[in-house]
This record gives structure tokens, C-alpha cells and sequence, in this order.
């Protein structure tokens, strides 16, 4: 592994991932000890003998625009044509635009024109939270060459998954680069279309647990990516979705719906703070708000396009007073989200708050004693834009109770009488 940070290579040697991801620091300490592994700011001295070389370096959007800046995958392929030596297949793991694979080609050419090299595009399909698993036990794997030499480098590098029976799919450059950003713009379409959908059961007073249970039996449909929430962030779906839209417009051929999906996503983001504010009054002089979650999703610390990041600044704006907890999110998020107060756990991030926002999905949160969790606010107002609790969990709790998609759960009676004891249940004959 190679990086232009040397500080982040003494601390990967140490052992220290700078990353969450579980299963991910088990599995590089047992490669390192194992000598599977090494960790290099060295560029000419690790490529020089390797047989594959793959390019994962960041593809952020370009300032502005829409398109991937390709500023870093291009470097990274100059400096591969300076230091390889023997036949190397160079392979863009980034997600890239289509038509980056015969880019790099023509670069590395001109950079060095006796280089003995052929191109492939990998694209990656991990997600974020489950990336260990996701590699090792993959659904299938991309790969676009388009020479014989190539292609029996790259089933020698993948075998031991296809004597697995992993699906390996080889196709030319351009296809594998269109599956990647096809994949996760289905995938993020799925995502807006459900938000909407719980839009409408709200408006209505259908139940979106349902709506989406009885979707999801359709064995065309199935149940992934059906959860209302938020709306989606983090590394891929954003910045992808918004890469499509910029490519199949210089293709000559846009995509409506992707772009759709773009505004949609970024206008519910935005519309977060006005369902928190018309829980609470319009009077927010002084009012507290707990957030519990600020990573884009469980099992990370990426802040990238997270909710929270557009959550926490809109209420602070209205003069909103915000105390936070994360599991593992906090160190990152705090720069980026000043003025917040963090906490050590959820019980105290709700401690003499008006509202409790649940934004991340955390398994921890699942397992909250909810009566201590309402008992330690101010007023036991909960937002739960991830849907972690159902109605059942809230029968005999004093909260009032806004979910995504499903009815209000209501506790004004109790809550005028300050009388937190369980609701009394009619007896009908």
C-alpha cells in the first residue's frame, strides 16, 4: 500500500487504521504479520516489480461542477509509467467517468513511451460499514480489458474467488465504468423513491413499515434499500449520482431521473430542521435539541454528506442549542460541525433537551432504556428519521413520537398531566 502521507503510513505500520470499518484492523494486522501486507510512502520502490498495480485514490466532485476531478488518479498513473518496470497492468479500483481507462491509457503512453503496460478498470463494490465482508465474500466482480494479457492477469489476481464460484464479469473499459455509477444510481433512486413514498403515507395516514413489507414481497422488487430515512450521504451515492448526471450529459443523452433523485435527496436534507422546528413551536430562544448519530450511516465515522451536516447548522442558525453523541463519529464531525456540545453517551447527549433527533442507525440506540432516555429531557419530543423504534417500543413511554412514513404517536394527554405512567387501554365489548 502506497500513500504520499508519511504519517499516515507510520501509523498503518503501527497498526493504526485511520478509518472505522469493523473487521478491518484484525484483518490488516494478521496480513502485516503474515507478510501479506506492507505499508510504503516510497513510490519507484513499490511499484517497481509489481505485476498489478491499482490506482484507489479519491475522485471527489470538482469544485462547482458536477463531474469527478480525476486531479489525483492522474498523478497517480504518471508516477506508476515512471516507476514500473517488466509488464504491469495498471487497474483505475476508483470510480471514475467513463472513458478514464483509455484516458490513462493515452497518459501513461505519453509519459513514457516504452512502457509495457495494458489497462483494466475494477471498478469496487464495498459498502461502507461492511467493507470486509463485501470483499471477501463479494457478489460479483467487474472487470474491463480488453487485451488477452490483461485478462489472464487479472483471473490470476481474482482466482481465489472464482474457484468459489464468485461471479466474475469481464467486459471492455467502458462497460465496467458504466456499471459502477448504473449500480449505485439504481440503488440511490431506490432510496428517494421510498422517502417520497413515506412523504405521501404521512400525508395520507398510510404506514410505511407496511407499504414497504408488502412492496418488498415482489420478488422482482425485494426488500434492500426500501428504508425511508434521511436521505443518503457518505462517500459513493452522492458524489456518483451527481458524476452520471454530468456524464450523460456530455454523452448527449441526460438522465432525468438520476437528476431527479439528485434534487430530491439534497431538498430533503434540507427540509430536516423545518420537521424538527414544527415539532417543537416556532419559539427557539433557548430550546435544546439531542442528536443522536451524526455519521452518514452505522458502522462508520464518514461525515461525508451526512444528514448532520445540514441538520445541525439550520437549527443553530434559529438559535437552536444542539448536544450530540456518536459512537465512533465525534472526533471526526467536530470541525466540522463548532458549537456543538458533545457528549459521552445518549442519556446525557438528551439530558434537559426539548427533542431527542435520531439521525444514524446505531445498533446502540436500538437497545436504549427509553423511559431513562424520556426522563432525562426537558420534554420527551423524539424524532426518529431512521425508524429504529416501533410502535410497540413507544406504547409505554411518554414520548410524542414522530417517525418517517408512519403516524404520530401522540403522549399530549400525559404529557399535560405530567403523568409519564403507562396509557390505560380501552376495553371495547
Amino acid at each position: 500500500c502506497i500513500d504520499k502521507d508519511p504519517e499516515k503510513i507510520r501509523r498503518l505500520r503501527l497498526g493504526e487504521i485511520p478509518i472505522h470499518e469493523p473487521g478491518l484492523e484484525s484483518l490488516a494486522a494478521a496480513s502485516q504479520r503474515a507478510g501479506r501486507l506492507t505499508f510504503s510512502d516510497d513510490f519507484a520502490a513499490s511499484v517497481r516489480g509489481a505485476q498489478v498495480v491499482l490506482i484507489a485514490v479519491g475522485t471527489p466532485t470538482r469544485r462547482g461542477e458536477d463531474a469527478a476531478d480525476l486531479a489525483f488518479v492522474k498523478e497517480a498513473a504518471r508516477q506508476i509509467a515512471l516507476a514500473m518496470d517488466g509488464f504491469t497492468v495498471v487497474v483505475t479500483k476508483s470510480t471514475v467517468p467513463v472513458g478514464t481507462a483509455r484516458m490513462l491509457e493515452a497518459l501513461i503512453r505519453e509519459t513514457r513511451q516504452d512502457a509495457d503496460f495494458e489497462l483494466a478498470a475494477n471498478p469496487e463494490f464495498l459498502r461502507e460499514g461492511s467493507a470486509v465482508e463485501d470483499f471477501l465474500r463479494p457478489d460479483r466482480v467487474v472487470v474491463g480489458v480488453e487485451s488477452a494479457r490483461a485478462r489472464e492477469r487479472m483471473e490470476r489476481l481474482y482466482r481465489p474467488l472464482m474457484v468459489r464460484d464468485v461471479p466474475v464479469l469481464f467486459t471492455g473499459f467502458e462497460t465496467a465504468e458504466l456499471i459502477k455509477y448504473a449500480a449505485n444510481a439504481f440503488l440511490a433512486t431506490r432510496i428517494g423513491f421510498i422517502n417520497e413514498i413515506a412523504d405521501i403515507c404521512e400525508e395520507v395516514g398510510a404506514d410505511i413499515s407496511a407499504v414497504t413489507r408488502g412492496m418488498g414481497l415482489d420478488r422482482r422488487i425485494g426488500q434492500h434499500y426500501l428504508q425511508p430515512g434521511p436521505g443518503f450521504g457518505g462517500s459513493c451515492f452522492p458524489k456518483d449520482t451527481r458524476a452520471l448526471v454530468s456524464i450523460s450529459r456530455e454523452a448527449g443523452a441526460p438522465s432525468r431521473i438520476v437528476e431527479s433523485v439528485v434534487a430530491s435527496n439534497e431538498a430533503r436534507k434540507d427540509r430536516l430542521a423545518s420537521r424538527v422546528i414544527a415539532a417543537l413551536g416556532e419559539k427557539l430562544s433557548g430550546v435544546r435539541v439531542g442528536v443522536l448519530g451524526v455519521a452518514f450511516k452505522a458502522d462508520t465515522d464518514d461525515m461525508r454528506e451526512a444528514a448532520a451536516l445540514a441538520l445541525v447548522p439550520a437549527l443553530q442558525a434559529r438559535g437552536v442549542i444542539v448536544q450530540a453523541y456518536d459512537p465512533v463519529a465525534m472526533k471526526a464531525a467536530a470541525p466540522l460541525l463548532p458549537g456543538v456540545a458533545w457528549c459521552p453517551d445518549a442519556y446525557e447527549a438528551v439530558a434537559g433537551t426539548d427533542a431527542a433527533v435520531v439521525l444514524t442507525e446505531w445498533n446502540e440506540f436500538r437497545g436504549l432504556d427509553l423511559r431513562r432516555l424520556a426522563g432525562a429531557m426537558r420534554r420527551p419530543v423524539m424524532l426518529d428519521f431512521r425508524n429504529i423504534y416501533s410502535p410497540a417500543d413507544i406504547e409505554r413511554t411518554p414520548f410524542v413520537y414522530h417517525s418517517v412514513g408512519r403516524p404520530l404517536h401522540p403522549a399530549v394527554d400525559r404529557i399535560a398531566r405530567q403523568d409519564f405512567a403507562p396509557r390505560a387501554r380501552k376495553v371495547q365489548s
